[in-house]
């Protein structure tokens, strides 16, 4: 079988036209390289390589120029050197912001979106009422008149002692918990946790703070077995009970009537 034998001659154009276009790729190449050199140095020379606006969502509590100015982010702030870290670290200095994330938006856009903690009681302290936050931190902002969207906290001065009553009042279905007027910290020899709540139902609660949300989820069922003109205390501490304000009448009005006498 023969072989095919090509000139030198004719090898040589094809040889050109391989060098030519490898060299125009590399031209390419270069000339590419070069504007978008030339287009970033005209970017971070331009206002568009700067923050242009800036945007807060899902803050309800906290003021959007408070965070904003918190932050640190202004109009003269490099959009690519916002340091991300220390925004979250300064945002979240506010004990009712929970948790921050910076968003960029091209072309020069910062969105701060936040979660904040919610105010889930309120503490009365010297003829106020101070917000109390899901985490247990009490806020020194107050409210003069009593609050009717949370249930208020009486005679609590330990901080650790409140924490572990919102810790327990977060567990609890919400129909439960917005049933609750008022949170008295009762404590008792044999158990330092004791509390005595008073629902907007007219019953009265006895519970341990230690084991409040597995016992306050008894309520429902308690209550539907009782008369609707039954008026006394639902025990939870240990057992579950019930014990009527009629006995405690009868025997108090037994006692004034032996006083009369005598």
């Amino acid at each position: 079988m023969e072989k095919k034998v090509v000139s030198l001659e004719d090898r040589i154009p094809k040889l050109q036209q391989q060098r030519k276009q490898k060299s125009n790729r590399r031209l390419i190449m270069f000339l590419s390289v070069f504007f978008l050199l030339i287009l970033l140095v005209i970017y971070f020379q331009s206002p568009l390589s700067k923050v242009g606006s800036i945007t807060v969502k899902g803050n309800e509590i906290v003021d959007s120029k408070k965070i904003i100015e918190l932050s640190g982010i202004t109009a003269s702030t490099g959009f690519w050197n916002i340091n991300e870290q220390q925004v979250i670290r300064t945002v979240n200095s506010i004990l009712q912001i929970k948790d921050v994330k910076v968003e960029k938006k091209l072309p020069n856009h910062i969105i701060l979106n936040i979660t904040e903690h919610k105010s889930v009681a309120y503490l009365e302290k010297d003829g106020v009422y101070l917000p109390i936050l899901d985490n247990g931190e009490v806020l020194k902002e107050f409210e003069e008149r009593l609050p009717a969207d949370a249930p208020v906290l009486k005679n609590w001065d330990d901080e650790e002692d409140i924490k572990e009553m919102i810790k327990e009042l977060t567990k609890i279905p919400p129909s439960i918990f917005n049933s609750i007027s008022e949170i008295h910290h009762t404590p008792g020899k044999t158990d330092p946790w004791l509390v005595r709540l008073y629902m907007n139902d007219g019953y009265e609660v006895i519970a341990s703070v230690r084991t409040f949300a597995k016992k306050m989820e008894l309520y429902p069922s308690i209550v539907s077995e009782l008369d609707e003109n039954s008026e006394g205390v639902i025990h939870l501490e240990v057992g579950s009970y019930f014990e009527s304000y009629k006995p405690l009448q009868e025997e108090e009005k037994n006692e004034s009537n032996l006083e009369t006498e005598g």
